[in-house]
């Protein structure tokens, strides 16, 4: 295959968005042992981030808003499926994040072991509580004058409390030495603990299982904040009074103090397994030691509390209306982005120059945060424990303060590290693979009812055997250099194109038989 020589990598890579088509296409061989044929495909990279694909981003963006339409205003219970809930977000995946809303299943193996942290703290209401009914679906309602009946679903908005005043519109401190970034930094870092405890209590107050399909955004002034999609209505006093008494208490060592950093850091042992006093050679306490020694200490406190911020924000919302709609939309319509993209891009009317004093300020918040961020510990496992004396759970070799491998450390996450949707277990019953299937299967349905064949779904697929039992079609990686890049982009987009023109074609027989109208915004690069 070959391409015009005036035609630039830039050139073929604008084409492809522009197209629709993935601009870093994988390249995979694929040899079928029964005729010997082997075949080259590119397929999509699957990236969910709009910087490194905008097409696959995109495509990624709207099964997630069909996963979150499909399971908003259900009249009746999914059915539950077994297994794990895919979640693409590979990127943005890590130790703090949980689409599968466990119900703080791993916090409560913890808790029944160090009974200290099961103690309810002074300062916080006590929740209403109420059976909890083995349904996931709101209660419906009847006009009396009309007789109609109808089940209202919730769009709810909860955030983090103030850590010190801001100057409206810019996000940026009145006063950056008052400003409390060290909480700021540990509630980003541990914003998943607090936002599993708020549903574990809406559910108890709600009386059922409460289904939520959630984006986790951080706000302008960096704290972050979750839009949620609620299945049902429950009274926005309910909903408040959870918010009030919702926090979450973190039992760990101090961290108040700092003994090792810069050169003087602990050595790792690799005889005893454990890191060592480098003055002295006597290993610093384990985790469980640590733990074992504040459950001793009857004066002992949390080393950090959070609780959520006043402002809640409540609407209800019938489904199949355009605010639903809308409100589909808004959810999703930061998940293409990185969290540095959401928090550090001006608004319209702001003046992005680097002079401009309120950008500059800004930037010096972004590094304020950043540098609580980098050294505070996210978890048990963090490296960070070294800078207080403490082994990290489950330690290893190469462990560094600063250079915790979870992204939440990182300038551009801000303790964001975990997964940007977090959807319960019975949202819509259904995988993300499903979802896709789904979409799928719109397109190859219209393609067959107009009599043109669709790709098949499990052409050349890897769990196709041979007659001797072995996997008839053999996959292989092969490396796209940089030359053949714009030839590679070229036969994903000629491949697109055809099948895109079949689907309009499709659609064409289709509104002409008076079927019914396709939904445009299922993607025939599914069928891919």
């Amino acid at each position: 295959m070959s391409v015009d020589l005036g035609v630039t990598t830039d050139m073929a890579v604008a084409a492809a968005s522009s197209a629709g088509v993935c601009i870093r296409p994988l390249l995979r061989k694929v040899t079928d042992r029964l005729t010997g044929t082997v075949t080259t495909i590119p397929l999509p990279c699957g990236s969910t981030r709009e910087k490194v694909c905008p097409s696959c981003a995109e495509k990624a963006r709207r099964v997630r808003m069909q996963q979150c339409r499909e399971g908003w205003h259900l009249t009746e219970d999914p059915p539950r499926h077994t297994g794990t809930v895919e979640d693409p977000d590979v990127d943005l995946e890590d130790d703090q994040g949980n689409d599968e809303d466990g119900d703080g299943e791993e916090e409560s193996v913890e808790k029944a072991r160090r009974v200290r942290s099961t103690r309810h703290l002074p300062g916080f209401p006590d929740l209403p509580v109420l059976p909890v009914e083995d349904r996931t679906i709101g209660k419906a309602f009847t006009d009396e004058k009309t007789g109609r009946t109808y089940r209202p679903s919730m769009f709810v908005t909860i955030t983090l409390p103030s850590y010190g005043k801001v100057i409206p519109g810019t996000g940026v401190p009145r006063n950056p030495k008052s400003y409390d970034y060290r909480r700021a930094a540990l509630d980003a870092l541990l914003f998943p603990r607090l936002v599993d405890r708020f549903w574990q209590n809406l559910r108890r107050a709600a009386g059922y299982k409460v289904q939520y399909f959630a984006a986790v955004e951080p706000q302008r002034r960096l704290a972050p904040h979750l839009h949620a999609a609620v299945r049902g209505a429950i009274p926005r006093a309910t909903i408040k009074a959870v918010a009030k008494a919702t926090y979450a208490a973190i039992w760990w060592p101090p961290i108040d103090q700092v003994l090792y950093e810069n050169d003087y850091l602990p050595g790792w042992h690799a005889d005893l397994g454990g890191y060592l006093d480098p003055d002295t050679g006597a290993a610093l306490p384990t985790w469980d030691e640590a733990l074992d020694e504040l459950d001793q200490d009857d004066d002992a406190e949390p080393v950090h509390v959070l609780r959520l911020g006043a402002q809640v924000d409540i609407k209800g919302l019938l489904g199949g209306t355009p605010d639903s709609d809308r409100a589909v939309r808004y959810l999703c319509k930061y998940l293409t982005k990185s969290v540095a993209d959401t928090y550090a891009t001006p608004r319209e009317d702001e003046d992005p120059d680097d002079d401009d004093p309120t950008a500059v300020a800004y930037e010096r918040h972004i590094d304020r945060l950043h540098r609580e961020v980098r050294w505070l510990p996210c978890s048990p496992t963090c490296a960070n424990w070294l800078r207080y004396g403490i082994q990290p759970k489950d330690p290893g070799p190469g462990l560094i303060p600063g250079q915790c491998p979870s992204k939440a450390h990182d300038r551009e996450h801000l303790g964001l590290g975990g997964r940007r949707v977090l959807v319960s277990r019975q949202w819509s019953g259904k995988t993300l693979s499903q979802h896709r299937a789904d979409r799928a299967a719109v397109v190859r349905e219209v393609l067959q009812e107009a009599g043109i064949d669709a790709p098949d779904a499990d052409r050349m697929a890897a769990d196709v055997l041979d007659t001797d039992g072995q996997p008839r079609f053999v996959w292989e990686d092969v490396p796209v250099p940089e030359r053949d890049y714009t030839t590679v982009i070229a036969q994903s987009l000629r491949q697109a194109q055809r099948w895109r023109v079949q689907y309009e074609q499709a659609k064409a027989l289709a509104a002409e038989r008076g079927s019914p109208p396709v939904d445009s915004n299922s993607a025939i690069s599914e069928v891919a």
